[in-house]
């Protein structure tokens, strides 16, 4: 069941494991900051996807995730809102996104709010009965999350001669 491909099919039957959205970074391999991404610039003009802010700082939160035919115009309309331009003193705005099927964004925003408590509620709606469509968050994603090494064991000191 593809995510980004070209069907026209509503989802049928629920989505068990959690798919790899791609979501965007930037050619240093950076999430962009909100407000100097040219969202139209970015070829998000006219393109149809699901979207995630959050700021830094020294505790990051999850701000605000929604879904548009039209990105550029959302994120521009979300660069002007109070309630989420509130959170950029926190350490800066950040944003990604995800070209999802039209089908298929209820669904991701869904499972995102369920999983990802933001601060400020999406204005996307939702029919009660959409499956949640579950996605790897931002940073998250199959190949990036690396397993902790463990760090090696200091050599045991000599007991002190008496």
């Amino acid at each position: 069941m593809a995510l980004f491909g070209k069907s026209k099919d509503t989802p049928s039957q629920a989505i068990s494991e959690p798919v790899d959205p791609g979501w965007y970074r930037n050619a240093k391999g950076k999430f962009p900051d909100l407000f100097t991404l040219d969202p139209e610039e970015a070829g998000l003009s006219a393109k149809g996807g699901v979207f995630l802010i959050w700021h830094g700082g020294i505790r990051p939160e999850w701000v605000y995730v929604g879904h548009a035919p039209d990105m550029a115009t959302a994120l521009l309309d979300i660069g002007r809102n109070k309630d989420v331009t509130y959170y950029e003193n926190r350490g800066g705005l950040f944003v990604t996104w995800s070209f999802v099927l039209e089908e298929y964004r209820d669904g991701v925003v869904k499972f995102l709010q369920e999983n990802l408590p933001t601060l400020v509620e999406s204005a996307n709606t939702y029919p009660e009965d959409t499956l949640p469509v579950p996605v790897f968050s931002p940073g998250r994603e199959p190949g990036r999350v690396q397993a902790a090494k463990p760090k090696p064991k200091p050599a045991p000191e000599p007991a002190p001669e008496e």
